[in-house]
């Protein structure tokens, strides 16, 4: 049987995962890291995904992105061939983007960019203009020329960035890209982000630690159980958009903040 039509006017799921599982190891020395873990993600939408350390949110990042293969159940992600669409589809339709950035030392910064544009032989000429492009969206043109090692921690992550949007990706995957800057320059990548998302609209599911970032980022925050991780609540952040991170100011944010953290407390203890 085919996968079931959703409801009159509702679109279908880009990723849709069902009895997701994970086991690492042989028996008798399994470790069961995810699942059973159901999960729908609309096109459009931004998914963060907040639980204790060693919860598997990881990966279930990396089994979306096709890095590693479920023990059990699916995970579809649904591709679009829209006639607007700039660039040809690839056979991963996901990008990643990791916490440690995953750029090369040793291309410029012009070429990180452009790098998954070669991959799939864009002609030179637009895949320049492409990178250019999203270099001047990041803020990063006067760089295009420099090496990575040159740069702060937060231009590198805006490289990691623009290189993951520079292909339009199906599904953005980030997994806690923001967990090795300082607090400062954390608040403005994720306001940076915030603007960013809501222009381009692209699905995003989003891996953090940080109940802020979540709230601040979010269409849903998603609460994943201690190991093996389930989802075990779901919330709506009550801030229309478009919104700026001016909401974490507000009553309503602080209390969702709160919530959100009697959940964790009590899966983060056995854990």
């Amino acid at each position: 049987m085919g996968e079931p039509a959703p409801a009159p006017g509702e679109p279908y799921p880009k990723l849709k995962a069902h009895d997701l599982t994970r086991v690492f190891g042989r028996t008798p020395h399994t470790v069961d890291a995810l699942g059973p873990l159901d999960l729908s993600v609309a096109p459009g939408e931004f998914v963060c995904l907040v639980g204790p350390s060693g919860c598997g949110k990881s990966t279930l990042l990396r089994i979306a992105a096709g890095l590693l293969r479920p023990s059990t159940g699916t995970l579809e992600i649904r591709t679009s061939l829209r006639p607007d669409m700039r660039l040809r589809r690839v056979a991963r339709p996901a990008a990643m983007i990791f916490q440690d950035y995953g750029i090369y030392d040793w291309k410029t910064v012009r070429a990180n960019v452009r790098f998954g544009l070669d991959i799939q032989r864009v002609p030179r000429r637009s895949a320049n203009a492409r990178a250019d492009e999203w270099l001047a969206r990041m803020g990063l043109s006067d760089f295009a020329h420099a090496y990575p090692a040159t740069l702060s921690g937060g231009m590198r992550q805006r490289v990691a960035i623009a290189r993951a949007l520079a292909v339009e990706p199906e599904l953005l995957l980030m997994d806690e890209p923001f967990a090795a800057l300082d607090a400062q320059l954390r608040t403005i990548l994720q306001d940076e982000l915030l603007d960013l998302t809501q222009t381009t609209r692209t699905t995003t599911l989003f891996i953090t630690h940080s109940l802020e970032e979540a709230i601040v980022l979010g269409d849903r925050v998603l609460v994943m159980s201690a190991r093996p991780g389930r989802i075990i609540a779901e919330h709506h952040p009550p801030f229309p958009r478009p919104r700026t991170g001016d909401i974490r100011a507000t009553p309503a944010f602080t209390s969702l903040k709160s919530e959100l953290w009697d959940l964790l407390r009590k899966e983060a203890a056995p854990a």
